[in-house]
């Protein structure tokens, strides 16, 4: 029987128990992270396009999304999610071709925002909701399992406010939408209103100044699974920043000394566990 990797990913989804989407950006990062403990792992299109020597916001096209996704599938076994930005069209009946794609790509789901992309300007709510009622339907009539998840992305993107996310999500949960995501909705007490707003499970976000959120707080109000996004990615940024103003600032190279053990990373990238603690 041929494994239905969309079913698994889909038991992973326990509101009041998340467990931690790992966003990677490529094979090496996605092994490391599963080495690590993740239970799944998710693109970013943000840390993508750093890869590629762009800015992030709508500059990757749906081709390099699914050429990304596949590397990623191939690189773990756990299941793998899509960051699908707007799904890379604007008319709700053109997504269609996006959920297919991605599922035959591999993935066990994707996210479909609510930004006109490249611009942050959301489409008009009954759009929004269109466009996720029609991905819901393409990802019925796949032959297994896929979870789809819809983003309202307003209050990130300075947009809209909280009231108006949640009707959104409130709106893609009555067309039929397996998850929903508020990216920085102000603060805990803001997520967990989009938990208590709707009954399926609920993506946060652990990023700026949820950050500094703990896994047991976001447990405590509901949330489902909790997502880095391109966060972990900038962390790297940061480390390269660093050490290359160090470098080529002051001819100091101290900030090496914090480099990985290449032992842990081969160690890893072969498969084979690593205590953490």
């Amino acid at each position: 029987m041929r494994r239905d990797i969309g079913a698994e990913f889909r038991a992973l989804h326990r509101p009041g128990d998340p467990f931690i989407l790992a966003n990677a950006w490529d094979a090496g990062s996605a092994k490391l992270l599963v080495g690590l403990g993740a239970e799944a792992i998710a693109t970013s299109s943000s840390a993508h396009a750093f890869t590629l020597g762009r800015p992030d916001m709508g500059r990757i096209s749906r081709e390099e999304a699914l050429g990304h996704a596949e590397t990623l599938v191939r690189a773990v076994t756990v299941p793998v999610s899509g960051d699908f930005e707007n799904g890379f069209v604007h008319d709700p009946e053109d997504i269609f071709d996006t959920v297919l794609l991605a599922y035959e790509a591999g993935l066990a789901g994707i996210s479909i925002e609510d930004a006109m992309l490249p611009s942050p300007t959301p489409y008009d709510r009954d759009i929004a909701v269109a466009r996720i009622k029609a991905a819901v339907e393409a990802a019925r009539a796949l032959p297994r399992d896929f979870v789809l998840v819809a983003r309202a992305d307003g209050v990130m993107n300075g947009q809209y406010d909280l009231d108006e996310a949640i009707a959104r999500v409130r709106a893609y949960e009555a067309v039929g939408a397996d998850c929903v995501y508020v990216p920085h909705p102000g603060d805990l007490a803001a997520q967990k209103r989009v938990c208590d707003a709707v009954s399926v499970p609920v993506n946060a976000l652990a990023a700026g100044p949820f950050a500094g959120v703990t896994r047991a707080q976001f447990a405590e109000i509901g949330v489902a699974r909790i997502s880095i996004g391109g966060a972990l990615a900038r962390v790297t940024q940061a480390a390269i920043l660093n050490a290359g103003r160090a470098m080529f600032g002051r001819g100091d190279f101290s900030p090496l000394t914090a480099a990985a053990s290449g032992a842990e990373v081969d160690a890893l990238l072969s498969g084979q566990a690593v205590v953490t603690s």
